[in-house]
């Protein structure tokens, strides 16, 4: 008799026990990437002062650096919501741009939030290639009688 309600309570702790863990797996989860600089330390740049040394020790490493158009840092930060097997949505995403003159020194500091962002539509074509397309059974068995057999 004991054993019997002893396996019924192990069953329904163990039926709890489960209930808990599949409705945690299906909470949101929050993840926050990037550098964002303190608003306090971005007033310390003050344009035509300030040299690029000086933003790195201030400010940190930039996320990543113009490659065009002159010297610019970036400073990109964002939250985003994961929902179990659902695509990841971006909840707030902040750009700070840091724009150098010639000489090193800032020249202007502009902050941008996900609302000045914009879709980016990509082009789905193709460009094509000269030379054969080459089916399955070419790739697999196109080099059968090629060996150089001298070496």
């Amino acid at each position: 008799m004991f054993k019997s309600l002893r396996s019924k309570s192990f069953i329904g702790l163990g039926l709890v026990v489960g209930a808990a863990l599949m409705v945690s797996a299906c909470s949101s989860q929050f993840a926050t990437r990037g550098n964002l600089p303190d608003p306090d330390r971005l007033a310390e740049l003050v344009p035509g002062e300030v040299h690029a040394r000086d933003v790195a020790e201030i400010l940190g490493t930039p996320t990543a650096h113009s490659t065009f158009g002159g010297e610019s840092w970036y400073y990109i930060s964002e939250r985003v919501e994961y929902y179990a097997f659902l695509a990841p949505e971006i909840l707030d995403r902040t750009v700070v741009q840091v724009k150098f003159n010639k000489e090193g020194f800032v020249e202007w500091v502009k902050k941008e939030d996900n609302q000045q962002g914009r879709n980016v539509a990509f082009v789905d074509r193709t460009t094509p290639t000269a030379g054969n397309e080459i089916t399955f059974f070419e790739q697999i068995f196109g080099n059968l009688g090629r060996f150089n057999k001298d070496k």
